[in-house]
Parts: structure tokens; sequence; C-alpha cells
């Protein structure tokens, strides 16, 4: 199991976020197992309502959280939207921001849960949803967070930012190197340790 905080971006700091953290690990079967963990005010933060489980384009332009996987070395990698309304978005791509929409039968296992100031979404990536390449290989993550506030301004959270704008897709982005016979496995309903 890893753990890591995310970092907002410098240029557009927030006061409305405390913190986002996020835990990773494979689950049964290999499937990715991701838990994103947001505190702050939340009532001033825009976060999306509840929807029927759907896949849905632009869930970066409000609150949402996001994986990216690549196989080591490789220009290839795929993006994941998981937005706490239940809405997803997969994409996979060539190289840097050349990419299209994975299949429709990705369908994550998304559960939001919500206190006063606390918000946490686990998302479960079946393995066979993969692209082969990343299927029981190591892949570098890049794990990143957009955060809405009542305002509509949004701020950037991520494991490391590089230079220059906001760019969740940049290659120093993939910070975090897993490999799937080196990892703790997880059951499929995530661990739910507070940290």
């Amino acid at each position: 199991m890893y753990k890591a905080e995310l970092q907002c971006h410098p240029a557009i700091p927030t006061q409305v976020v405390h913190g986002v953290a996020v835990q990773v690990g494979w689950g049964n079967g290999g499937a990715l197992a991701l838990t994103f963990a947001l505190t702050g005010d939340l009532a001033r933060l825009r976060i999306p309502a509840p929807q029927p489980p759907r896949r849905a384009d632009s869930l970066w332009q409000h609150t949402c959280f996001e994986a990216f996987l690549r196989h080591k070395g490789e220009p290839a990698y795929c993006e994941f939207n998981f937005a706490p309304s239940g809405e997803w978005a997969a994409y996979a791509f060539r190289h840097y921001r050349d990419g299209v929409s994975l299949a429709q039968d990705l369908d994550p296992r998304i559960t939001v849960r919500r206190t006063r100031d606390r918000l946490e979404l686990d998302a479960i990536i079946r393995l066979e949803c993969l692209p082969p390449a990343l299927s029981r290989a190591r892949v570098q993550l890049a794990l990143s967070a957009v955060v809405e506030d009542e305002q509509g301004v949004l701020s950037y959270w991520a494991l490391t930012h590089p230079p220059g704008r906001p760019d969740f897709h940049h290659p120093d982005a993939f910070a975090l190197e897993l490999e799937w016979t080196e990892a703790d496995l997880v059951s499929d309903s995530v661990e739910e340790e507070k940290w």
C-alpha cells in the first residue's frame, strides 16, 4: 500500500482545501485500488451531486480525482477521472496528450464518503480493463486532483508539479512506481483506514 500527500500547485493557492491525500495498492485479482481523501471546508467547495454511475467527459472542469498510468519507459499512458458524483472517464494516449476514450465497459467501482470536513473517494479499476502493456507489469503513476471552490476557482493537486502551469500529463508527473508482484493486496473494498 502506497500513501502520499498531494501538493497544491504554487501558482494557484487555496485556503479552503487543507490537503489531499491518496493511497494506492492492488485489490483482489490485481485490480488497481485507489482512495483519495480531501480535507477542508467542504461547505465552501463545489462538489458534484450524486449521479447514476456513467461515463462523462470534462470532469476535470470541476472537483474530481485523477490517476495516470504508464508502463515504465513507454510514452503511451492511460488517464482515469473519478468525480464525487460517481461519474468517470478513461482515455488512452499514444504519447503526450494524443489520445482517445477507452472502452465504455471499463465501469470502475466508485464509492464516496463525506463528512463536514472530509471527502473520500474509492475507485477500483479491474486489471482486465487496463491495456495489455500495463497488466501485471511495473507501472508509473501520476496521481492528482482538481478542486473547485464556491467561487468557481480551481486548485490543482499532484504528487509533483513540473515547472510552469498545472500539467498532470507531463512526463515528470509520473512520480510513483508500482509493480504488481511487489504490491500489497487489499480487499475489493478499500481499507477503511483513517490516515
